[in-house]
């Protein structure tokens, strides 16, 4: 098992996505997690609750809360999730693209930490439910999804515009067709004459309880305010459908994770089955919310004097001490062979130190476009066709599957079918024999000279870089082309 950089029973505080970052590749054995859902609201925890003062945004925006860097990444290694996202900005909108921007660059992440045996329960309700589904099938690949999971709950309310939504679905996956499971058994009731099962029939003469493998649809009643774990958090689950989760997916000892821990329903689940835990949260109290629902649980006391009186009778297990939970603001430092979460992919970690190679996929299509640039069109490396920039990609000269970097003196602009045909795998010189087998090309000459002022001007871009002359030109080029999305 690979090396954890990580402590058991640790809650990190901050946006999740630099902690997941800094996990160790291949240490976690499973994921549980209720991220946000795109519900287009604010939410708030209940005045004067346990959690009093818990709030959260679930509303997303393309220009506000989606980066450059990730985008890039998206567009860069993981081509199946790009398409997932452009189709979603036109059969929803660019907020819910936005949405799945930000939960995909995370699942990325969560993907890598995973091991082989490793499987991810996601929760999500109807809003993006579909749309999430498919991003899920880009990043773990539709083979390693294994059940939609309908949670049914019965809750007060119902309008007469549509029928009733008592459900939320919680989506599995696993990282590989290797992965534990343990089936759950729930009772059934089965008549002997003629073999019908129905778990809300009651049991009478002619029939008997027997335990059969549960189905996919879990009646697990919503947490109410009276109930002894109800916190006040807005977003509450109750422990019993994240136990049920955790006892399928793992066994004692495992790692589970939550990287939106919220109200620390998982950690507390992991903890009452006697597995290890990791938690990510960005509330400000996430961690005393975990202190308080172990002691409130029974599992732990604030200090060893505290310990000693707590019960005069002998506790089952060992009760933890607050300086068993650990807390840190700081990401963990990866001590791994710092692959990066690309699929299919052997990418090492590649940290840009020039601010040349921090320049973004939109800023290297600008320059890349004017020096490609002919007539008012640009030219294609591959095919030595003049095109709109619009009809143009950024794409790699030595492909990424041979190491290439992303950097721009390893790219150049090509037209969608040279683009496609290049693939992750081809080289510049293998495109260009594949189009001329194939009579897509069109005029070599002029193909292999937009490759070399691609060359040219990225060099110049590198070795000039802090000189007034290099950034007139970037900035020029960004003024010429028109906007790119």
């Amino acid at each position: 098992m690979p090396d954890m950089n990580f402590q058991n029973r640790t809650l990190y505080h901050g946006d999740n996505l630099e902690f997941l970052r800094g996990m160790n590749s291949g240490t976690v054995h499973l994921i549980a997690t209720d991220p946000p859902f795109n519900k287009s609201r604010d939410f708030h925890a209940t005045p004067d609750s346990l959690a009093s003062g818990a709030r959260f945004s679930d509303r997303w925006k393309w220009d506000k809360d989606v980066h450059d860097e990730w985008v890039d990444q998206i567009e860069n290694d993981w081509p199946a999730v790009h398409a997932v996202i452009e189709a979603t900005k036109l059969s929803y909108g660019m907020d819910m693209a936005a949405f799945l921007c930000w939960l995909g660059v995370r699942l990325m992440e969560m993907r890598r930490i995973l091991r082989d045996d490793g499987s991810i329960y996601l929760h999500i309700d109807q809003t993006a439910h579909a749309y999430v589904k498919a991003l899920m099938d880009g990043i773990f690949g539709k083979k390693n999804f294994h059940n939609e999971i309908v949670w049914w709950y019965k809750t007060g309310g119902v309008s007469k515009r549509w029928f009733g939504r008592k459900h939320d679905t919680i989506l599995f996956y696993s990282k590989s067709a290797t992965y534990k499971f343990t089936q759950q058994k729930e009772k059934s009731y089965i008549s002997h004459k003629y073999g019908f099962s129905n778990v809300d029939i009651q049991e009478d003469a002619q029939g008997f309880y027997t335990m059969v493998g549960m189905r996919d649809v879990w009646d697990i009643p919503a947490l109410r305010g009276n109930q002894p774990e109800t916190t006040g958090y807005p977003t509450q689950k109750p422990l019993a459908l994240y136990e049920r989760i955790i006892k399928a997916s793992s066994n004692p000892g495992d790692i589970v994770l939550d990287p939106f821990c919220g109200c620390a329903t998982t950690p507390i689940a992991a903890e009452r089955l006697e597995r290890q835990w990791v938690g990510i949260d960005i509330w400000d109290k996430a961690h005393e919310q975990v202190l308080c629902r172990l002691v409130q649980d029974g599992l732990a006391v604030p200090t060893e004097a505290e310990k000693r009186d707590a019960d005069t009778e002998e506790p089952s297990r060992p009760l933890l001490a607050f300086g068993d939970i650990h807390y840190s603001t700081t990401p963990p430092t990866r001590t791994d062979d710092q692959e990066i979460a690309a699929p299919n992919l052997k990418l090492k970690l590649q940290r840009a130190v020039e601010p040349w190679q921090r320049l973004t996929n939109r800023e290297m299509r600008h320059i890349l476009a004017a020096a490609q640039s002919i007539d008012g069109l640009v030219g294609c490396a591959g095919c030595g066709r003049k095109l709109e920039i619009e009809f143009m990609h950024l794409d790699h000269i030595q492909p990424k599957s041979d190491g290439g970097d992303n950097h721009i003196t390893n790219r150049v602009l090509l037209c969608s079918p040279c683009n496609s045909e290049k693939s992750n795998d081809k080289t510049m010189p293998g495109l260009q024999r594949a189009n001329k087998r194939s009579g897509w090309m069109q005029d070599e000459s002029q193909a292999k000279d937009m490759r070399d002022r691609a060359l040219t001007r990225a060099s110049w871009i590198r070795d000039q870089w802090g000189t007034e002359d290099c950034q007139e030109f970037i900035r020029k080029a960004a003024e010429r082309i028109r906007p790119l999305g």
